[in-house]
């Protein structure tokens, strides 16, 4: 990296900051496929001990994990960190403790690169984990469920308007890789269905464990990488965090319990909102919904990876109920 990006970019940080002194920086982690890396700064004085420089320099010729370095790739990527650059700027200042997301400090828009800078959530919520126990997924589930009453019915300008990265109007090229079958067909209607829902909000959109951080007791947490924030089925992200942390004979067994848990917190805090008196509409339609949102994912899947992991037998179990579900609804 060029000496001139540098002090550029360390005076941007100082300014914003009012900082005395960049004291060192750690490189925290690479962007997906090659588009930039997470910074933490440490400084002196100024008003934040510390920061989280989101340094995005998309390079054309870095090469996706998987192989999937289509245009259509390129550009869904670029439009995440245009989303995701507004989000903070516009949208994280409306999330209270009970959704924490990282302070927006500043942000700069260049011709090839864009710098996000954010609160350190390592000051208050140092705890990363790679699974959770099912108390811990109750804690996740209570942060969707604030973050969905706080953007309920919300049009989300400048977000996706459709949140979540794996929604079929972004994944041609996942979607033609898939084999035949029952789920393939069935793509447009599953898609149709959850975007069509009653009741929506904003989503997450990519609500995985590696994307919440902890707080020392676990009791709390705060949610970070909102590059596919967006309109949607609340019930998308619930079905995606289980997924990430769960496996499938877990989610089974606990399936009512974190369900109702998340449902339970959704009208908690949709009390606070004036969206209160459609709560018990809105929970039985986004029920409804839970085995077409997983099915969703498995369709994403089926393209991308068709052996992953996650495609298990409780995941075929939900994808026949969506299903059977769809041939009623038609």
């Amino acid at each position: 990296m060029p000496p001139n990006f540098l002090t550029e970019t360390n005076r941007f940080i100082l300014t914003a900051t009012g900082a005395s002194e960049i004291l060192h920086t750690k490189n925290l982690q690479n962007l997906w496929s090659g588009y930039g890396r997470i910074v933490r700064y440490s400084l002196a004085k100024g008003r934040h001990s510390s920061v989280i420089l989101k340094h995005i320099q998309p390079d054309r010729h870095a090469s996706h994990p998987r192989g999937w370095d289509s245009d259509a790739s390129n550009q869904r990527k670029l439009q995440s960190y245009d989303v995701e650059f507004h989000w903070y700027r516009y949208y994280a200042s409306l999330c209270d403790d009970n959704c924490r997301v990282p302070g927006f400090i500043d942000g700069q828009a260049r011709s090839r690169e864009t710098l996000l800078l954010l609160e350190d959530l390592d000051n208050h919520y140092p705890a990363r984990r790679d699974s959770l126990s099912v108390q811990e997924v109750t804690v996740c589930l209570s942060w969707l469920a604030h973050f969905h009453a706080t953007f309920m019915g919300h049009p989300g300008e400048g977000l996706w308007q459709t949140g979540t990265y794996w929604h079929l109007a972004t994944r041609a090229d996942e979607f033609n890789a898939m084999a035949e079958g029952p789920v393939k067909q069935a793509a447009d209607a599953i898609d149709h269905t959850l975007n069509h829902c009653q009741y929506q909000t904003l989503v997450h959109g990519d609500a995985k464990v590696a994307n919440f951080c902890f707080a020392t007791d676990r009791q709390h947490v705060a949610a970070v990488d909102f590059q596919y924030v967006g309109r949607g089925c609340g019930i998308k992200d619930v079905v995606y965090l289980l997924g990430s942390c769960l496996s499938g004979e877990e989610t089974a067994a606990n399936e009512a319990k974190l369900l109702d848990h998340y449902f339970n917190q959704l009208h908690l805090a949709l009390a606070e909102t004036p969206h209160a008196i459609h709560s018990s509409a809105i929970e039985t339609e986004w029920r409804t919904l839970y085995a077409i949102a997983w099915t969703d994912f498995y369709r994403f899947l089926l393209g991308w990876n068709p052996g992953h992991r996650k495609i298990d037998r409780y995941t075929q179990h939900l994808a026949n109920v969506a299903l059977a579900s769809l041939q009623n609804i038609s």
